[in-house]
């Protein structure tokens, strides 16, 4: 849309405030709310937020950031507020000059989304992402019980949750998803919802609104949303698998009918690139201590060896049996605490080195292999997110895709995460150690 039509629809619906909205470097949904009489404001692109207080941004000396709406990303939410009905932008960061921060993760994806561009491809992104629905107590804090007694693929009245993930599909469409699939999942209090596949900058910016709207429609049926990757010991974890795909001049780059299994040679190299590099990528797609207690060796939902299968679902990467214009990579080891823009960044990009560099990834792992057998000729994730920085410091290809500045930051703060969380003293033990030595 163009301005003018924006602040037409805007009127025309009455709407009398709009939401700016932006992510830090960690992958916070960050937003400035702004009454009708500043929107003309907004679009000349001179609306401003102190950015020495974001987490991992500036000094304090380089504190002003302007706020670039992105005209393409405008909706009005299909829901009133109590001060009555808003619409929200997504905007990329600038510096006073009007040159765009560096340390704006949109702006990572969208340098990576440049130099694919320039090779004659266009990244799509899918994502199926799972979360939990739990009762809050008294006080309206979120609590890990759920009188939710559903399985896989169950429906009410087991399905306790049924009533908010429909609310939860109904106003993405609303707001212009195409919801592909939403079910229970297999943990009692567990979903899923999958939307279609999307070009990767708009997935992305669809990725952090689907987790807004599923925490304010949970809100509203009375329940807690968490996309947390192990929120309770002995249940499954919340996962985000990442259907990736490459196209040029129309056509699926991934797919070749005169192939053995349809896959071309650029889809093997783009999964060499990913197996290349997955490893040092960890700490962003896997960006929690927490994240680490959901890939367990041996795990067939969240996997922890390093390899490939077109027919092994417990895999790392596996290749969904559709193709032509469906060939796909399924990822899945990511999990939805991840910053979607800084991700998908990554995993481009370490696609793209696979494809530059001609690499070809060992051989696909057969359906009927063990684990134990498997184990002995491949490689594992990082054991924790202390390791996980370690191997993403050791790698010099992602520092060259986000940035010096999101690099630093970035292991900046995840290693305080990580020493704040191995100087902690646990519940667990207290209980095994106090009351024995």
């Amino acid at each position: 849309m163009e301005k003018n039509d924006m602040i037409r629809v805007l009127n025309e619906n009455h709407t009398d405030f709009l939401s700016l909205q932006f992510t830090d470097i960690p992958g916070s949904f960050k937003n400035v709310t702004i009454s009708a009489d500043q929107i003309e404001k907004a679009f000349n692109n001179k609306c401003m937020f102190d950015g020495s207080s974001m987490e991992g941004f500036v000094r304090i000396q380089e504190s002003d950031m302007y706020l670039h709406p992105d005209p393409d990303t405008f909706l009005i939410y299909p829901w009133n507020t109590q001060s009555g009905q808003a619409a929200r932008l997504i905007c990329e960061i600038a510096l006073p000059d009007g040159t765009p921060y560096a340390g704006d993760p949109r702006h990572v994806l969208k340098r990576a989304l440049k130099k694919a561009a320039d090779q004659g491809f266009t990244f799509f992104v899918g994502t199926e992402c799972e979360f939990y629905l739990f009762q809050t107590d008294e006080l309206g804090h979120p609590t890990t019980e759920t009188n939710d007694t559903a399985g896989y693929f169950d429906l009410g009245p087991l399905d306790q949750g049924e009533n908010a993930r429909r609310d939860i599909c109904l106003n993405l469409e609303q707001m212009g998803y195409e919801i592909e699939a939403s079910h229970h999942e297999a943990a009692f209090g567990q979903h899923e919802i999958d939307f279609k596949y999307a070009e990767a900058l708009t997935a992305a910016d669809r990725f952090v609104t689907f987790k807004m709207v599923v925490k304010s429609c949970a809100n509203e049926n009375g329940l807690y949303a968490t996309f947390m990757p192990k929120p309770v010991y002995g249940r499954a974890g919340s996962g985000m698998h990442i259907n990736l795909s490459l196209f040029r001049d129309g056509q699926n780059a991934f797919y070749d009918e005169s192939s053995q299994n349809g896959l071309s040679h650029i889809a093997l190299n783009f999964i060499a690139g990913l197996l290349l590099h997955i490893k040092s990528i960890c700490a962003v797609t896997n960006p929690l201590v927490n994240s680490y207690k959901r890939i367990i060796p041996g795990g067939e939902e969240a996997p922890s060896l390093v390899g490939w299968s077109a027919n092994r679902r417990g895999t790392l990467i596996r290749l969904p049996a559709s193709r032509g214009k469906s060939t796909r990579i399924d990822l899945r080891n990511p999990d939805p605490t991840c910053n979607p823009y800084l991700s998908f960044a990554l995993l481009l990009s370490a696609g793209m080195d696979g494809i530059n560099r001609d690499l070809l990834p060992p051989p696909s792992i057969a359906s009927g292999e063990s684990f134990e057998e498997i184990q002995k000729n491949t490689d594992v994730l990082p054991a924790d997110l202390g390791e996980a920085v370690q191997f993403m410091k050791s790698d010099p290809f992602v520092k060259e895709v986000l940035g010096d500045l999101v690099f630093h930051k970035y292991v900046e703060a995840k290693e305080e995460e990580w020493r704040q969380y191995s100087t902690s003293v646990t519940e667990w033990e207290l209980r095994r150690y106090l009351n024995r030595l």
